[in-house]
Order: C-alpha cells, then sequence, then structure tokens
C-alpha cells in the first residue's frame, strides 16, 4: 500500500476528549473517528487490525471444534420475554418497534436467539455436544459511555454458545473455551490471567473473566508470580482429550481483581504477589438451564426422557481488543504493535522521494515484499524525513525498512525494530531475507 493514495488521516493534537492512551492513540493514528457518543466508524488502518484479531480468534475457535453462524443485529423482544430477561435487562438494552409496532431491541448478546436456532434443529443427545459461535456488532446503550473503544456503546464481539446433555458435559465444554482464550490472547502478544469473577446478567454460576496486565489498566490486580510464568502455546493441546489439568494448572493459584482481594486471606506472601493492573477482555460462563429450560430447548436422553440442554455462553470483545493491546503496547511516540496484529508487517520509508536512485531502490523492495507476501505500507510521499519517521512510530508498523541517499552510496538500508528501538544497517538482500525469513 502506498500512503500517497492511503486514507490515512493521523492528527498531530491530541482530541481533547481522549483522556486515556488508546483513545488518544487511536484517533492520532487515524484508526477510528467517533460518530456520536461511544460509537465509532473504523477507517482502513483500524479494520485491519479488526480483521488481524478476528482471524486469530476464528482460527482458536475453529480449532476448539466451534462452528461459526451469523446472527442479526435486531432480535424480537418476544425471544427474551420467554427467557424473562425482556423487563430485567434495564436500560442498557435499546428498545425499538418496527412499522408493524412489533417489539424489538438491537441485541446487547445472543443467548435467546441462538437457544431459539438450536431448539429447533436439535432433538437428541445423539447430536450434542455442539458449539456455535458468531462475530457481531452489538449495542449496549452505557450511561457514560468514555474510553474510547474500551467502553463503548457499539462494539465488536466473538460470543459462542455450548450446548451440552449434562453438567459433565458442559464442563469439557467449558475448559475447552478456557484453554482456547488462553491460546487466543498468547497468540496476540498478551499475557492474560484468568480470574473467577461474577456472572451478572448473563446468569449462571461457574464464570471466569481474562483479564491482560497493562500499566494503564482499569482495575488493580492481584495475582500468583507462577501464572505469569506460563506459556499455554508452548503445550500440545488436544481437544478430544481431558483438559480439567491444564484448566487446574491455572486456576490453583491465587488471582483476584480488586474488588474481590482480600489482603487478610491472601494465600500469596506480601512480597511474592504480583500487583499490577489490568484490563478485561474476555469472559466465559456456564449457566445450565438458564435460557433452555424456560425457552423449551431440550433434547431426549440416551433413557429416552426429555432434558433441557446445558448452556454456557464465551465472549471476546473485539473492538476493545485494539484497544486493550495498544494500553499493554505503547511507548511516547505511540502504538507498538504486536507482529500477529499489525496493520502491516513492514513500514517501507523513501527519505527523499523524487530522487531516481531512492525511488529506484525503495519501489524495487516494495515489489519484492509484496511478491513475497509481506503486507507493506510504503512512504512514497514528499514529506519530511523527520514527519515519515514520527507517522511510522505513531501507527506502530512493528519493522521499519529505510532508504535514503546516504545509505545507498553505500551499499545499505536501515532496518528498524519499533518495538525494541534497535537499529542495523544491512544491504538490500539481507534485510530482504530478514523480513521475509
Amino acid at each position: 500500500m502506498r500512503l500517497s493514495t492511503y486514507f490515512l488521516p493521523t492528527l498531530k493534537q491530541t482530541p481533547a476528549e481522549a483522556q486515556i492512551v488508546s483513545h488518544r492513540l487511536m484517533l492520532r493514528a487515524g484508526m477510528i473517528r467517533q460518530s456520536s457518543a461511544g460509537i465509532y466508524s473504523w477507517l482502513p488502518l483500524g479494520l485491519r487490525v479488526l480483521k488481524r484479531i478476528e482471524r486469530i480468534v476464528r482460527e482458536e475457535m475453529d480449532a476448539a471444534g466451534c462452528h461459526e453462524v451469523l446472527m442479526p443485529t435486531i432480535q424480537p423482544a418476544d425471544l427474551w420475554r420467554e427467557s424473562g430477561r425482556y423487563d430485567d435487562y434495564g436500560p442498557e438494552m435499546l428498545r425499538i418497534k418496527d412499522r408493524h409496532e412489533r417489539d424489538m431491541l438491537y441485541g446487547p448478546t445472543n443467548e435467546e436467539q441462538i437457544t431459539e436456532i438450536f431448539r429447533g434443529a436439535v432433538k437428541s443427545y445423539r447430536d450434542l455436544p455442539r458449539n456455535l459461535y458468531h462475530i457481531q456488532w452489538k449495542f449496549r446503550d452505557e450511561v457514560r459511555p468514555r474510553f474510547g473503544v474500551m467502553r463503548g456503546r457499539e462494539f465488536l464481539m466473538k460470543d459462542a454458545y455450548s450446548f451440552d446433555v449434562d453438567y459433565a458435559g458442559a464442563k469439557r465444554s467449558y475448559n475447552r473455551m478456557f484453554v482456547a482464550y488462553l491460546r487466543t490472547f498468547a497468540r496476540m502478544g498478551l499475557k492474560a490471567v484468568p480470574m473467577r469473577a461474577d456472572t451478572g446478567p448473563i446468569g449462571g454460576d461457574l464464570s471466569h473473566e481474562f483479564v491482560i496486565l497493562a500499566d494503564t489498566g482499569e482495575s488493580a490486580v492481584y495475582c500468583h508470580p507462577a501464572l505469569l510464568a506460563h506459556d499455554v502455546l508452548a503445550a500440545d493441546i488436544d481437544y478430544r482429550g481431558d483438559l480439567e489439568p491444564v484448566v487446574e494448572e491455572w486456576t490453583r493459584h491465587y488471582a483476584a481483581t480488586d474488588d474481590k482481594h482480600d489482603p487478610g486471606s491472601c494465600p500469596v506472601p506480601a512480597d511474592e504477589l504480583v500487583t499490577a493492573r489490568g484490563i478485561e477482555v474476555g469472559h466465559i460462563f456456564y449457566f445450565a438451564t438458564k435460557y433452555s429450560e424456560p425457552m423449551g430447548c431440550a433434547v431426549t436422553t440416551a433413557d429416552g426422557d426429555s432434558a433441557p440442554v446445558h448452556q454456557g455462553s464465551y465472549g471476546i470483545g473485539i473492538s476493545r481488543l485494539a484497544g486493550a493491546i495498544i494500553e499493554a503496547s505503547h511507548d511516547e511516540d505511540g502504538i507498538i504493535w504486536p507482529d500477529s496484529v499489525a496493520p502491516f508487517a513492514v513500514g517501507l520509508i523513501n527519505l527523499k522521494s523524487g530522487d531516481p536512485a531512492c525511488d529506484t531502490a525503495a519501489g524495487d523492495l516494495y515489489a519484492k515484499l509484496l511478491a513475497a507476501g509481506v503486507e507493506v505500507l510504503y512512504d512514497d510521499r514528499d514529506e519530511r524525513a523527520g514527519s515519515k519517521f514520527a507517522n511510522m512510530d505513531l501507527i506502530g508498523v512493528p519493522w521499519q525498512l529505510v532508504v535514503g541517499p546516504r545509505g545507498l552510496k553505500q551499499g545499505v538500508v536501515e532496518l528498524k525494530r519499533r518495538a525494541t528501538g534497535e537499529c542495523h544497517e544491512l544491504s538490500v538482500d539481507a534485510a530482504l531475507s530478514r523480513l521475509v525469513g
């Protein structure tokens, strides 16, 4: 992508309404623009990040045996009346009427919708277990939307729903999602700590929230240091096997958010306890037959009886993750994207656009990187070198490849790693080898 033709409306000044790091940097980097309170348009750079996050989520959900569907944003109120939640949910639900005066709502979550779909299709225990997920926009009418995409009213979410014949099967489904979530966040370069949580309006009696550590996090977290040493990606995971030992390894250690932490009963010595800030990015629930029973979602069991299915719900805030990653990975110059979610892998900077040698060398590098499947943002604009460097630092592309007249005379280009600031002067072939390899 050539920056001279790319839509990237960066800002030099921080908008007054931006109170936290991620909001400031997402606005300045041209990722988002506010449409109304708590509602944002995602511009090309921001949308590329969303798609990267979606891809990782999809890959891990599919690996765990889930199947993707797509449910509507607008739901009939009658489904929520069946479950009993329509009147209970509160003013966060946006209630509307269609032209026929039918009560509708902009879905804040999809337990009722997926239960209605499932009850019409599955009648026997032989068709269980199943786990269906979708990635869709949600709406919750927050009384005070703030902090950009971290607490907006409209947000992109992955929600999955498991269906099992009994508690034992539901617990196995819960464990699969528990492990899949650990892997999902680790692949994004995040250290996620699972913490036992309240179930809130979803309901149920088993729940964990996944909190990533960030200096600018919204709440204090306390945990055993062993939880930060675990590497879930290093382990071979068999989703068809028994994952209880993996879950136990992650839950046997102390971990609590500030609203649940009690210094007097904490089992970890004060000098060992990790105290940090954290951001919730995922939440999983088991709620038994809370929805299936009132909505008549039942299957025939092996004994020939009819029994309501046991369900679980599993959410990941995809648009929230874009902000959370920035909160966990930035410096005073801008964003530092982990490779796996970066909008581009390489920022190619031509320090002297219009110079024949620089244009030829940069154009050749651009073509070769694209041919090798490397996604490149090529700054070919006629701008000052300082402006180009500042722009690349702001948007956080992991690698910066710099082509300038002085270096070309010596037969080298400069390769900079954004995360560390480490720079190397390399031959063109060596630089290509590093990036393509």
